[in-house]
């Protein structure tokens, strides 16, 4: 897939708000500081589409960017760590699930989990809350590039491991690095080969 055309749209903290569309969505969410937007800016070309920050939770809004004018990607709010109140975070998780429950052009949500430690466990209930729900998802192992290979694997078996203590087949699984570009391809053909179905 050749990103042609990436722009932002909107940005809100209600569901009800999102663009009306009938273009697939596919969104992006993971514990705060997973490295998701710079994920999204290695993935579309953009360098500053999302904002990168060093600070723990600074994605607060649900971010629509169009596409191609064919599909949209959604920047959630990171779950877990961030520089916020309790209160705060149990807010955005609350209109996180929302969005996720209630969004019918919501084709696949892509889960990041960072590469470097081994199962953690808010990563683990997210994921269980999306099969719980219905709700396609993919898992997307981030910075790759800062670990060694033998401990990647290492990792991502014993990330498998404990998912399948639950499920009986593991969800689509990604290898990505936003330093080196590891994994766009295989990332952009997935989505590009869903938009074509929905097509």
């Amino acid at each position: 897939m050749i990103i042609k055309k990436a722009e932002f749209v909107i940005s809100n903290t209600d569901p009800e708000k999102c663009p009306v569309t009938s273009n697939p969505e596919f969104a992006f969410v993971g514990r705060s500081n997973v490295g998701k937007s710079s994920l999204i800016n290695m993935l579309t070309g953009y360098g500053d589409l999302a904002k990168v920050s060093t600070a723990p939770g600074k994605t607060r809004l649900i971010n629509h960017f169009n596409i191609n004018d064919e599909w949209f990607l959604v920047d959630l709010p990171g779950y877990g760590y961030a520089k916020v109140g309790r209160s705060s975070r149990e807010q955005w998780l609350v209109f996180i699930r929302r969005y996720l429950a209630i969004r019918e052009n919501l084709y696949c949500v892509f889960a990041l989990i960072d590469s470097r430690h081994r199962p953690q466990a808010n990563d683990v209930e997210f994921m269980n809350f999306l099969g719980i729900n219905g709700i396609p998802f993919a898992m997307v192992f981030t910075k790759a590039d800062k670990l060694s290979r033998r401990q990647l694997e290492r990792n991502i078996t014993e990330y498998k491991n404990e998912m399948l203590k639950t499920w009986e087949e593991l969800p689509p699984l990604f290898i990505t690095s936003s330093g080196n570009k590891t994994g766009r391809d295989e990332l952009l053909g997935f989505i590009e080969n869903i938009v074509n179905s929905a097509e």
